[in-house]
This record gives structure tokens, C-alpha cells and sequence, in this order.
């Protein structure tokens, strides 16, 4: 088999994925914009071939990419980067080379938030009433029917990027006034605890692989109020969770992809329907259920390529909690006493990319045992201020 692997150098602990693809014996084909020597040894020596284009953003260079490498080797199989920020790009690819994948005829489904919702309700889930508003006067007309607070980000983005919460008039005012010029979705607030449903499905869109993340607190107020955030992978996924996630691969119709899908857990026990990304879940999660599992997800997602199916299901002994750190927050441990008081629990840890430092933190742990209130309690004393 064929692979194109879009950007594999970046999200940097992806690396893995092509790895193992040539370790099951596929073609790798690396095409990003970084220079070759600065790619780390072990992708370079995953890779059958890496072509270097001027900038990701100039698609004729990728076709001109993607042509070389059809001339030189064949028919190309499959393409990817794992990466919600090339979605688009990949899926034109996927059109112009008829590649299996998502094609840009599924983009508004995938991307845009207002058609999320569309197709969530079809699924029979709720979702938190929401309408996209091009002009102050539709903002304040939605406001006066729902009432505050609503969250207001934009249709098309990814993660918390530019996402306002607003609780009166003048922050209203302030939203405005500083809104980038993009299409807006402006929902009700939902006063819930974010929970999701993760995993990876086969090529008929049976899911292979799952898992759960719940959070300490929202990533919107992580990335607005610059403070930090840990979050945990749960050992028992909730029957009701699996459940609506299913109906959300179905009515979606994902395929041979990895999954993320956010909902909100009310107070009543309820779930709302929040956010569909078929990409893996970002930051250090993929290690997280590695840790969290004894597994390789990166050799079982080369299985699934492979064979069609993956060999070896999660049996989830552990609980897995990754940990943020923010350089301007003065915290009562040092890293070198973190490692020494808590080092029997962590798995691992390093420096966070600066793109996602802003909701994760610019440093992270993770760390694993069989019991929650273990974690919970590390989790808390490593993001104890001074």
C-alpha cells in the first residue's frame, strides 16, 4: 500500500504512525514544507520517500507532489496527516487523485459547527440551541430569546481559537467590536462538564477502538482566562456515552478514521451534543491511552490499514490523567520536585508545542494508576500555586 502522510513531523508525537506503517510494510510518502535533516531519525527512516514542497498552503505544489509520487510508485492508497488543520486540503487531494477518504463534498459536516448540529439531531441527540449571526442585530435577536450567557466561535475553527463567552451587554459590545470576520455560530450556554467519545472505526464504520476523556475544566476557559487544565481517560466509558458516540459515527459516516467527538454531561446525568473531529484527540492523548492501556494505538492503527481490523482491544487498567503547566503561573513545586514526589506515577512527560500551549499549558505529565482519586489528588498538589 501507497501513503501519502501530509505533515508527518507535526503534531511532533505523531511520528509513530509512520513508523509503524512501514514497519507493516507500506510505502511511506512524507510531503510537508519542513527541511528534511530537521525531521527527527526515526521518521526519517520510516519514511520510503519525503518530497518537500515551499509552503503546505500552495496546493499546486502538492499536486505536483503527489503526481511524482503516483509516476514513481503506483496508485496511492491512502492519504492523511491525522491533523484537523489540513482536512480540507487533504480531502481535495483525496478527489484529485481518487483516493479512499473523506472528499470535499463531506467538508460542511466535518467543519462547519452549524451543520454539526443538523446532523447530530438527526442522530436523535440534543444539541444546545445555536444559530449562525452575521450582524449585531441577529446576535442581539438570539440573545433575547435564549438569554444569557452564550458562547459565541467561529462556524469554521478548531479548537477554542477566538471563542467568547458573553454575560452582558457590554461584553457584547467588546464581542462586536473585536470578532474576527468569519462566520460566527452563537449558542446558548450549556452549564455542564465536558465529557467525549474517542476512537478509531474500521471501513465499514464499526467502531474498533474507544476510549473517554473528562475534563477539570472547559479548554475555552483554559485558553480565555490563560490558566491551566488536566484532564483524565477514563477505565469504564459510560453505556449512555457509547451509545450516542455510535450514533454519531453512523449518521456521520465515518470511516477508517480516528474520532473525537465532545458532548456535555448536565447535572441531571443527561448528555448534549457539542463538537464532531475525525483526527485523533490532540495534545498527549494518544500516549495517554498507550499508558493508559499497555498498548501501541500507532501499531494498531497501521493493523487497521493493513488487515482491516485491529489485534489487540484496550482493557483499560489503568486510569491516565495528562497534567498542564503554564510558564507564568508561579506554582508551589518546582519540576524537579514534582518529578521527586510524584515519580512513581508519571509515565511521562515534556515540553508542549507552543500552537497548543495555550490550552494545554507550555509542559505536561502524564500520569497513570488504578485509582482515580490517586491521579486526581497528583493532578491537584502538581498545579498547586505557590
Amino acid at each position: 500500500m501507497n501513503v501519502v502522510f501530509l505533515s508527518p513531523h507535526f503534531p511532533p508525537n505523531f511520528w509513530p504512525f509512520c513508523v509503524r506503517l512501514r514497519e507493516a510494510g507500506h510505502n511511506v510518502l512524507g510531503l510537508a514544507d519542513a527541511e528534511y535533516d530537521h525531521l527527527r531519525p526515526e521518521l526519517r527512516q520510516a519514511l520510503t520517500e519525503y518530497y518537500k514542497v515551499g509552503d503546505l498552503h500552495h496546493y499546486d505544489e502538492l499536486l505536483r507532489a503527489l503526481g511524482y509520487f503516483t509516476h514513481r510508485y503506483g496508485k496511492l492508497d491512502r492519504l492523511d496527516s491525522l491533523n484537523e488543520y489540513w482536512l480540507q486540503t487533504e480531502a481535495r487531494l483525496r478527489e484529485d487523485f481518487n483516493i479512499f477518504g473523506l472528499r470535499p463534498a463531506e467538508m460542511d459536516r466535518f467543519k462547519r459547527k452549524s451543520v454539526m448540529k443538523q446532523f447530530f439531531q438527526k442522530a436523535g441527540l440534543r444539541v444546545a440551541r445555536g444559530r449562525v449571526c452575521k450582524s449585531a442585530a441577529e446576535v442581539q435577536d438570539f440573545i433575547d430569546e435564549v438569554g444569557y450567557p452564550v458562547v459565541a466561535k467561529p462556524d469554521i475553527g478548531v479548537g477554542a481559537a477566538k471563542t467568547y463567552k458573553l454575560t452582558n451587554d457590554e461584553e457584547l459590545k467588546h464581542y462586536i467590536a473585536t470578532k474576527p470576520p468569519v462566520d460566527y455560530i452563537v449558542e446558548e450556554f450549556i452549564p455542564g462538564r465536558i465529557v467525549t467519545y474517542d476512537g478509531l472505526t474500521d471501513l465499514k464504520g464499526q467502531v474498533v477502538l474507544d476510549s473517554s476523556l473528562e475534563y477539570s475544566k472547559g479548554v475555552m476557559e483554559a485558553v480565555n482566562e490563560d490558566s491551566d487544565i488536566y484532564y483524565y481517560m477514563v477505565r469504564q466509558i459510560p453505556e449512555d456515552l457509547r451509545e450516542a458516540g455510535k450514533k454519531v459515527v453512523e449518521t456521520f459516516g465515518i470511516r477508517e478514521r480516528f474520532f473525537h467527538f465532545e458532548f456535555f454531561r448536565l447535572e441531571d446525568g443527561s448528555l448534549v451534543a457539542l463538537e464532531v473531529n475525525v483526527r485523533p484527540p490532540g495534545g498527549l492523548t494518544v500516549d495517554m491511552f498507550n499508558y493508559a492501556n499497555d498498548m501501541d494505538i500507532f501499531r494498531e492503527w497501521a493493523n487497521l490499514l493493513t488487515y482491516g481490523e485491529v489485534r489487540e482491544k484496550p482493557t483499560y487498567p489503568y486510569f491516565a490523567t495528562y497534567v498542564g503547566r503554564k510558564d507564568h503561573i508561579p506554582y508551589r513545586r518546582s519540576h524537579d520536585q514534582v518529578l521527586a514526589e510524584f515519580g512513581p506515577l508519571i509515565a511521562h512527560h515534556e515540553p508542549i508545542s507552543g500552537i497548543f500551549s495555550g490550552a494545554i499549558g507550555n509542559y505536561g505529565y502524564i500520569l497513570r494508576h488504578p485509582e482515580l482519586d490517586t491521579l486526581l489528588a497528583a493532578a491537584q498538589a502538581i498545579q498547586e500555586r505557590a
